[in-house]
């Protein structure tokens, strides 16, 4: 066994796993539209797919959890098939699947998040949850450490959403997802209030997807590949267990 994946795994190689675990790796998705070129379970997939390669990187130190596969998606409610969560929703799940590993002497949890629209809602479990469960909650977007590799391959100036970048992701790590034959630029709304409230604004606020892009996509899915993926992803993965290594004080025999 080379990742403690809880899906996989039995009471008895549970139990005696827990010997050497440190934390657990929650992964976290969503189920929406991602424009007319990739599957909408995208952001479930790839977040389970990043933790278990994670939990590779990490053996024997951590578990990999079932993933959570519903987010806040509200934005992307318009578009045929999105399932949201409202935020709370979501803070009762993981209060319920930290609860449920604390009792089985689990204190650490690294929240491994495959979509933007959680971000916020996590930072809010992280610190209630913390506090509340006496544990120690951490989280982090999948693959938004790789900037060296992201600055390399990705050109588009507003990307993040089955655009290069995401799709590169998956062909690299669940090519199943995308129909490439079917493969198209975002269709950007060049008007419209969206531009004013996206993150990094003066003022932020709510828009409806369609209101910034017609086909449900950004940036440039044309231009991804099996390659850029792979580097993305391994970038991200090397800083991402750098920094689990530091910051849980895990002594190992130098592994970089």
């Amino acid at each position: 066994m080379d990742c403690y994946d809880l899906t996989r795994m039995t009471w008895r190689e549970v139990k005696e796993a827990l010997k050497t675990v440190k934390f657990a790796i929650i992964p976290i998705g969503a189920h929406e539209q991602h424009g007319p070129h990739m599957a909408e379970s995208c952001d479930a997939v790839l977040a389970e797919k990043m933790a278990i390669k994670l939990g590779e990187k990490m053996f024997p130190f951590c578990i990999v959890t079932p993933t959570v596969n519903m987010g806040v998606s509200q934005h992307h409610l318009n578009f045929p098939g999105t399932i949201s969560l409202q935020p709370n929703t979501l803070i009762a799940i993981l209060n319920d699947m930290i609860s449920s590993l604390k009792h089985h002497g689990i204190e650490k949890f690294l929240l491994l998040n495959s979509h933007g629209g959680n971000q916020s809602t996590l930072n809010v479990a992280s610190m209630t949850l913390t506090k509340e469960l006496e544990v120690e909650i951490y989280y982090a977007k999948t693959t938004a450490s790789a900037k060296q590799s992201i600055k390399n391959f990705v050109t588009s100036n507003l990307f993040g959403h089955s655009c290069e970048r995401e799709v590169s992701e998956a062909l690299y790590l669940a090519p199943e997802l995308v129909r490439p034959e079917l493969l198209e630029k975002g269709d950007i709304q060049e008007e419209g209030r969206w531009k004013q409230l996206r993150p990094g604004n003066a003022i932020q606020g709510f828009y409806y997807y369609e209101e910034m892009t017609q086909n449900g996509c950004i940036g440039d899915a044309t231009k991804a590949s099996w390659e850029i993926g792979r580097q993305i992803v391994e970038e991200s993965l090397e800083n991402l267990s750098k920094e689990l290594y530091k910051l849980l004080k895990i002594e190992v025999e130098t592994p970089y």
